[in-house]
């Protein structure tokens, strides 16, 4: 029998904030360093909590998925996903989907990195510490 999924309020919380942080980078920063780069680490922080909240799924387990999907936006940026389903006239579908193309994706490996080894050292230290 499968277990039922939870609701994770503490992902769900930090899910939440990255979105609120995401959405400021998209409408008041308008750089070359912190709107593509920053934005991009954060934002697979953003569906790694996201996902968490909702899937009780180990973190590399996770961490792949999200690094996935990230990559398969940026093969959709690359072909102008935008464009061909018709909403290059959408403001929020540009900034959603992305309009621009990051050939390394450094940023999203970065950011699962970061959230893998909080996971496994700082997380896991707390929970050892209860």
């Amino acid at each position: 029998m499968q277990k039922k999924s939870t609701l994770n309020k503490n992902y769900l919380a930090a899910a939440t904030l990255l979105f609120l942080t995401e959405v400021f980078i998209a409408i008041y920063i308008k750089d070359k360093f912190i709107r593509p780069y920053v934005g991009d680490f954060l934002v697979v922080i953003f569906i790694y909590c996201f996902l968490k909240s909702f899937w009780n799924a180990a973190p590399i387990k996770a961490g792949i998925y999200v690094l996935v999907f990230s990559f398969a936006v940026e093969i959709g940026q690359y072909f102008g996903l935008v464009k061909l389903l018709g909403l290059g006239h959408s403001e929020l579908a540009r900034t959603v989907i992305g309009t621009g193309f990051d050939r390394g994706g450094l940023a999203y490996i970065l950011g699962i990195l970061v959230i893998l080894v909080f996971e496994k050292y700082i997380l896991r230290k707390q929970l050892s510490e209860r």
